[in-house]
């Protein structure tokens, strides 16, 4: 394996013509993977495709000129010192500021090559043009700046900044107010009912721990395994998944922590003052990101809290 200033000019040349190749196609990959979201965005990285497909047209016309139509093949894995690229663009769930973020690395990437390509180069031609092209990439600052620039003067960034919400209460917002309702909710009955048949804060607290853990395993494996998110665009569902369960074992543990108290009144009473934070908790998520009116929203699952703890009480204390 070569490093770059190994290169001869027909392979530094020949290595410029397969990186514009190459980041022209991960561009329409961003694109195509951000279209249906994010149209706009989608549309600058087009432009961008079509920039390096006009610099790879530039390259391509000075080495026909100076070396024949005979390229030879190599490319960034074949020469030390280019960054190893993770391929982001194969990514179903793209994020924006990701496609964003990488296409800022590539720039830089571009720039040092063409910089450092130019200053080794002895044709005036090919000097000039790796020079023009280096500067370009220069130009360019940051894909980042640049497209979060464009939307900002074009009026597309509320718009699209509100499809980045949308998306963030699909993927992660829903799935784990389900987890969260449902660790808080289900949880209270079997706590109280040892609690309430015992008195023995110890045994509260292992059936607590077990329900918290076993219905976080459950609801997300309940959630991974129910939509692959491919025709709903609610994202991976393992990262669904883990969202769900992570906040369906925090909600049971809430109220399962103050048994580790040795004085059963006392941990029951701070397991009570939890619960009613809890439910507070669930009715602002569901205000804030499901559009619930509030009281509407503490009502409900007050209500429905309320009647779980009373069935855990009378039950444990039958």
């Amino acid at each position: 394996m070569k490093r770059v200033d190994e290169l001869g000019e027909a392979e530094i040349l020949a290595l410029a013509i397969a990186s514009e190749e190459e980041d022209a196609r991960i561009y329409l990959s961003f694109a195509q993977r951000l279209r249906q979201n994010y149209p706009h965005s989608a549309q600058m990285f087009e432009e961008m495709a079509g920039e390096e497909r006009g610099h790879r047209h530039s390259l391509l016309s000075l080495y026909e000129s100076r070396f024949g139509k005979e390229l030879p093949h190599i490319t960034r894995q074949d020469v030390k010192g280019f960054l190893k690229r993770n391929p982001v663009w194969l990514n179903e769930d793209l994020q924006l500021d990701t496609a964003r973020k990488h296409a800022a690395l590539m720039e830089l990437e571009a720039s040092r090559f063409y910089t450092s390509a130019a200053e080794r180069a002895t044709d005036t031609g090919t000097r000039k043009l790796l020079a023009d092209l280096a500067e370009a990439e220069r130009g360019h600052e940051s894909m980042a700046e640049r497209l979060g620039e464009e939307l900002r003067t074009s009026g597309t960034a509320d718009e699209e900044e509100e499809t980045r919400k949308r998306l963030f209460v699909l993927q992660i917002v829903q799935p784990a107010l389900a987890g969260l309702i449902d660790g808080s909710v289900s949880t209270l009955a079997p706590i109280f009912a040892a609690a309430f048949a015992t008195h023995d804060s110890w045994n509260a607290f292992v059936v607590g721990l077990a329900a918290s853990i076993g219905a976080g395993i459950s609801m997300g494996l309940t959630e991974a395994l129910s939509d692959d998110g491919v025709v709903t665009g609610r994202g991976h569902p393992w990262v669904r998944g883990a969202a769900c369960g992570v906040a369906t074992t925090i909600g049971g543990l809430g109220h399962t922590l103050p048994y580790l108290i040795p004085d059963f009144w006392l941990a029951t009473a701070i397991a009570g003052f939890i619960v009613a934070c809890e439910l507070v908790v669930i009715a602002w998520v569901r205000w804030r990101y499901m559009e619930t009116p509030f009281a509407s929203a503490i009502v409900q699952i007050i209500i429905g809290g309320l009647l779980v703890l009373a069935v855990g009480v009378l039950i444990g204390s039958s």
